[in-house]
């Protein structure tokens, strides 16, 4: 009996475009939930808050306060009832210290934590070498951007109101509730104050936002984390010590942070806006353009780590 040659040769199937096992597995899980999870609002902050930066950098935060507290403690006494300075009166009452905290860390330590926020957002995932991951799935750049500022300024708004409480609190416990006293003069009740303090968080926060904005666009640019955050830090120093020449005028204006201490304003019995709308219009036109250069820059930019 004779048999066929052709019917014992084995038959091999040739993977096509269409069939599934010529596709890599992990090629198409990306473009699922699992990616779509991984860049959602909810994953940014899980990954904000494991950052140990970001996690000393609230420690430092709170520990502020308490440093100052040890400060009175060792030196003088309150100021005299006619000072002049928030420092002078610092030490009547839970208010005073805390508003004294928030000037003290407005020119500074808040700048930081703006620039570090915004600045170490992209950096850090091209540091971890996970940008380009990320970007395999089929989700707009823009998306990934967007939610990596997003989670930045809402730190950065969390941090302002955490300060602002936490020194209310220890304000409170060294040195009891009183209200508020003017170092010019008169005395606001917590009933008034409380609502200003909550205009001054969000001031304090827009104003930020262009320090923000301008680490953002250079962490864009760059793979280098603290890189970006101190060139942002670096222009906030060289603007305050410009706007100290007064040869430049109205130029000063202009400046980045310029009206950062305009919520002071706040704390007169009779509130003076146009310092704090000058200052809102400067923050939302340099944070528009650097946010907005980010997004340009980032979309041409070739991720290779």
């Amino acid at each position: 009996m004779t048999t066929d040659p052709v019917a014992k040769q084995p038959t091999t199937t040739v993977p096509t475009a269409t069939d599934p096992s010529a596709t890599e597995p992990s090629a198409t899980e990306p473009s699922g939930r699992h990616t779509r999870g991984a860049l959602s609002f909810g994953a940014e902050v899980r990954r904000q808050l494991g950052r140990r930066r970001t996690l000393w950098s609230f420690v430092i935060m709170l520990a502020l306060p308490v440093i100052l507290i040890g400060a009175f403690a060792l030196g003088r006494t309150s100021g005299p009832p006619g000072g002049s300075r928030l420092s002078d009166l610092a030490q009547q009452g839970s208010a005073n210290f805390a508003i004294f905290a928030l000037a003290a860390a407005s020119d500074f330590l808040l700048v930081v934590l703006a620039a570090l926020f915004a600045g170490d957002a992209v950096p850090a995932e091209a540091s971890w070498s996970t940008l380009r991951y990320l970007l395999i799935a089929p989700v707009p750049r823009a998306r990934l951007l967007a939610s990596k500022w997003a989670v930045a300024i809402v730190s950065l708004g969390v941090a302002i109101v955490v300060y602002l409480g936490w020194g209310l609190l220890v304000g409170g416990l060294a040195y009891g509730w009183a209200p508020f006293t003017n170092p010019a003069g008169g005395v606001l009740g917590w009933g008034e104050l409380l609502p200003r303090l909550a205009i001054a968080a969000a001031y304090l926060f827009v104003t930020l936002l262009q320090v923000a904005g301008i680490a953002f666009v250079l962490g864009v640019r760059t793979d280098a984390p603290l890189g970006a955050v101190g060139v942002a830090v670096l222009v906030a120093i060289v603007s305050s010590i410009l706007g100290q020449i007064d040869s430049l005028g109205d130029l000063r204006n202009g400046l980045p942070l310029h009206y950062i201490r305009a919520w002071q304003d706040l704390l007169t019995p009779q509130v003076d806006w146009t310092a704090m709308g000058h200052g809102v219009l400067w923050s939302v036109l340099y944070t528009l353009l650097t946010v907005g250069l980010a997004f340009a820059v980032f979309r041409r930019k070739d991720v290779l780590s």
